[in-house]
């Protein structure tokens, strides 16, 4: 069996199809469940089908041009930008101009791709001032049922901070529809497994589904407090096979024992101005507080090192007060928190306790906004009086040279830096981006704080840095003026440097500029790959797949003589239409494979060998015929990129496939 998880990997289609079909236990929905759960988009459909209400929404993977259409469809009214894939409050943009939605689709678009690989997106009406509830669900296939609810409004970046079950001062009317929605929503899949169903509330009580999360989550700590079952010992037993009446599950949920509380002890600072700031460091003290109705799920130790690259999550604090008082259970929980002992790096402890409080908290009086509009409160009183003594904290920055009289600019959380937009001798204004950063696969700009002349640049693309750790110096010059907010309109014939320089590669791959390999082909009265491929789809189009594909001898030639020597990796694949004027459009489409003897004489090398098998995949998919030149020189042996982890050749489908 195959147990992926509380993260993402657990809402993948492929993998359970995969497998299903190796003979593996899957722990979770199959693939055709999590195909209509996995992404927004189609859990959307699926709730509607439900006759479950949702907000008016754009379509699946909407483009910018679509969202700005969308806006205008819906009065100019805010939206959320959200990605149709993954969750945890990435690859999310609120937009409420049109400037806005392009700034935001970018954003949101770059965060979706690095965090979940998929950067589709697609918008949806925005409301503000709305509770976050949502049911976790249990099915074996056949029947569905709840084990009550979760309130997360209290969020920052649409990322959950403090979740509570079951949801305070919901009206019981309320509470039945959105578990009856809920349901339903299970039902209408035939939902096998653990899941959760969200929803936004109003405070009239109108409710709307946002998504499903099809697998165990984070936070499923709290219902397994307030009702008693573990829910990973039923996830795995319907896994097995199992029916809701062999777990327990056959009769109405039994009711909610008290109140139960989770936050989550992460390796983040709160700044002045709000913003949380990951720290990094070395764990040399870790000691987590226990007790009755105290609970610790975490992976910390003493001796831990951070790793920017990943979820800042240390531990989780589950709190349970089975008596069902409110103000009994938020000061338990801010006691226990006081009784962690961390030394060695910093961590939002501070922010929790001051957060823990909050009258607004405490009083449960809070939606989706509640944590921002109490932020200055919160960085004015956050602390408390801790249990020990802790260390002094304070991450050692390496010392650098800076030129008599210069200014530095230093990251503000401990990151990788991704893009570095100013050289030395550069004039940059106040307020013009300097850098971008990424953290826990959330990217941050670096802005010029005043303007001067770059001095010096002490970081690379791919760097990862300390908190506080010099990015670049100036010499500050204030006379420079401050980056205007009205962006800058660029000429309708200007082609940024990007995409020329894109459009220049494409060019290199092309017979017009290769003259030699053409001649060699001329000499023997032949014509070129590209040509035939050209004669062939005469009067149609011709869409090309992997054209800057190389061979995979990078380490042996380098990357700017195997532009030179093997455009392609020596095999042009694509779709193409032939005799387009005798078939109606979208009758005379074909993939098209050509291997180019001219590039290491035809030979396959291991790109190839992808780009063919994912020809004949697009083949098989679409119904396409397939056509392919097979002039070549057989096996290249010589593609030693991947030597030392790839034994053979035997991986590729493309023999099994023309099968």
């Amino acid at each position: 069996a195959l147990h992926p998880g509380y993260g993402l990997l657990s809402e993948r289609a492929d993998l359970a199809e995969a497998c299903a079909n190796s003979g593996v236990l899957f722990v979770g929905p199959d693939a055709e469940t999590l195909r209509k759960q996995g992404d927004k988009v189609s859990a959307r459909s699926l709730a509607l089908t439900a006759g479950v209400p949702t907000l008016n929404g754009s379509g699946p993977d909407a483009s910018a041009a679509e969202i700005h259409a969308f806006f205008d469809a819906q009065g100019a009214m805010p939206l959320m930008i959200k990605a149709v894939n993954g969750g945890g409050g990435r690859g999310m943009r609120v937009v409420r101009t049109h400037d806005d939605i392009d700034t935001g689709f970018a954003q949101a678009q770059a965060e979706a791709k690095s965090a979940f690989g998929d950067g589709a997106l697609y918008a949806e009406r925005f409301l503000p001032s709305v509770r976050h509830i949502e049911v976790q669900i249990i099915g074996d296939g056949a029947n569905v049922t709840h084990l009550w609810e979760r309130d997360c409004s209290v969020q920052r970046r649409h990322q959950k901070v403090i979740e509570l079950a079951p949801a305070p001062h919901l009206a019981s009317a309320t509470r039945t529809a959105i578990l009856e929605a809920a349901i339903a929503i299970g039902r209408a899949c035939s939902y096998r497994g653990l899941g959760t169903v969200e929803f936004l509330v109003e405070q009239t009580g109108s409710f709307y589904f946002i998504e499903t999360n099809p697998r165990i989550q984070v936070e499923h700590t709290i219902t397994e407090e307030i009702t008693g079952f573990d829910l990973v010992e039923i996830q795995l037993a319907l896994a097995s096979g199992a029916s809701l009446a062999d777990v327990g599950l056959d009769q109405p949920p039994v009711l909610p024992t008290g109140f139960s509380l989770q936050t989550r002890i992460t390796t983040e600072t709160l700044g002045p101005d709000g913003t949380f700031l990951p720290t990094g460091g070395k764990l040399t003290t870790y000691n987590a507080p226990s007790g009755p109705g105290v609970r610790i799920d975490g992976y910390a130790y003493s001796g831990y090192s951070t790793n920017p690259n990943f979820d800042s999550l240390l531990a989780k604090l589950i709190v349970h007060e089975k008596s069902g008082d409110l103000v009994r259970l938020f000061a338990k929980a801010e006691r226990a928190l006081s009784e962690f002992q961390i030394d060695g790096l910093d961590t939002n402890i501070g922010f929790l306790r001051s957060l823990l409080r909050l009258p607004v908290v405490t009083e449960w009086a809070v939606d989706v906004r509640t944590l921002d509009a109490q932020m200055q409160e919160l960085i004015a009183r956050q602390g408390g009086q801790d249990r020990f003594f802790a260390a002094e904290v304070g991450a050692e920055v390496a010392a650098v040279d800076v030129h008599i009289g210069a200014d530095v600019l230093r990251a503000p959380m401990q990151a990788m830096i991704r893009e570095i937009h100013v050289a030395v001798g550069d004039i940059v204004a106040k307020g013009q981006e300097i850098a971008v950063i990424e953290a826990m696969k959330m990217q941050h700009r670096i802005l010029a704080e005043t303007g001067g002349v770059v001095a010096q640049v002490f970081v690379d693309a791919g760097d990862t840095i300390a908190t506080n750790a010099a990015v670049l110096s100036y010499m500050p010059d204030d006379s420079l003026k401050a980056i205007s907010s009205e962006p800058e309109i660029p000429a309708p014939d200007h082609i940024r440097g990007d995409l020329t320089a894109l459009q220049d590669r494409i060019a290199r791959t092309l017979d017009e500029n290769r003259p030699r390999a053409v001649a060699r082909r001329r000499d023997r009265n032949q014509t070129t790959t590209r040509e035939i491929i050209s004669a062939l789809c005469e009067g149609g189009d011709f869409h090309e797949y992997g054209q800057l594909v190389l061979a995979g001898q990078r380490r042996k030639l380098g990357l700017d003589a195997l532009i030179d020597v093997s455009p392609a990796d020596g095999i042009v694949t694509g779709v193409g239409a032939v005799n387009a004027d005798r078939f109606a459009e979208g009758r005379s489409q074909v993939a098209l494979l050509a291997y180019d003897s001219t590039v290491m004489a035809g030979t396959q090398g291991f790109f190839g060998h992808l780009k063919t098998d994912r020809m004949i995949e697009v083949a098989r998919d679409q119904g396409l015929a397939t056509v392919f030149f097979t002039e070549g020189g057989g096996g290249r042996p010589n593609d030693d990129d991947f030597a030392q982890t790839v034994q053979s050749g035997l991986k590729v489908t493309t023999f099994a496939e023309f099968a």
